[in-house]
């Protein structure tokens, strides 16, 4: 999975539609294995990133779950503390 690409649900605040939008931008560039489209693939380059985004969304309205949502912030601490005793190593 893509490193940018994180997890947008069951979050306190949701997430934001600049969030989706950025995590379909990421998506799109992964598969296309394109971080900027030739301008004869910009129209389709764009436009799944637009019906990503928009399905994205509809997802995320649609899944439910009994636990209670995570808060940005502690998730951020964890990850940091994991990513700094992975690299601890190196």
């Amino acid at each position: 999975m893509c490193r940018n690409i994180r997890t947008l649900h069951n979050f306190a605040p949701p997430a934001s539609d600049d969030e989706i939008h950025e995590a379909a931008l990421q998506y799109v560039r992964k598969i296309s294995g394109s971080t900027s489209p030739s301008q004869a693939n910009a129209a389709a380059f764009e436009h799944a990133v637009d019906e990503i985004t928009r399905v994205t969304a509809e997802l995320l309205d649609a899944l439910v779950t009994n636990a209670p949502p995570k808060d940005r912030e502690v998730e951020a601490a964890k990850a940091k503390a994991r990513s700094a005793k992975r690299f601890a190593n190196a």
